[in-house]
């Protein structure tokens, strides 16, 4: 997969963002320092500091931000590699189209769940609900603090 080709994949689905993109791995750690994104889509295969490198880094400074490794080998010693430095999943190229979307919205649903908070007027203990994404990609929203937690999980 070439890069114009995965930049119209990624600019393709909903409730994605592509708000940059850097042409080696040194680039790479620089630009995520700066727009601390939720996710970013590695290649294993970069110029100057390869992706396994760069994800290393990432994952140091920023634990929270979700990598997932793109790779056209098919050693499983790259793959090792690549988890071992923090990346939450490693693709082949091959399967990019039809796997990356569903990875992206897995990895972050996984990395980050969100506390729901709902009105609650049949009782007075509350609880938090976790979720992640819905089947629609779309993420739930917390209503105003003030709320009491759900008890009946719905």
């Amino acid at each position: 997969m070439v890069e114009e080709e995965l930049r119209l994949l990624l600019q393709s689905y909903p409730n994605v963002e592509l708000v940059d993109w850097a042409q080696d791995g040194e680039e790479a750690v620089s630009k995520v320092a700066k727009l601390q994104p939720t996710v970013v889509v590695m290649d294993v295969n970069l110029p100057k500091m390869d992706g396994i490198a760069a994800t290393r880094e990432i994952k140091t400074k920023y634990p929270n931000i979700v990598v997932i490794g793109l790779t056209v080998s098919t050693e499983d010693y790259v793959l090792y590699a690549m988890l071992k430095a923090g990346a939450s999943e490693v693709l082949r190229k091959e399967n990019v189209v039809n796997d990356l979307y569903r990875t992206i919205q897995g990895a972050v649903a996984s990395a980050h769940p969100i506390v729901i908070l709902e009105e609650n007027q049949t009782t007075e203990n509350t609880s938090p609900r976790t979720a992640g994404t819905t089947s629609s990609g779309t993420v739930d929203t917390v209503p105003p603090a003030e709320t009491k937690a759900n008890l009946d999980p719905q």
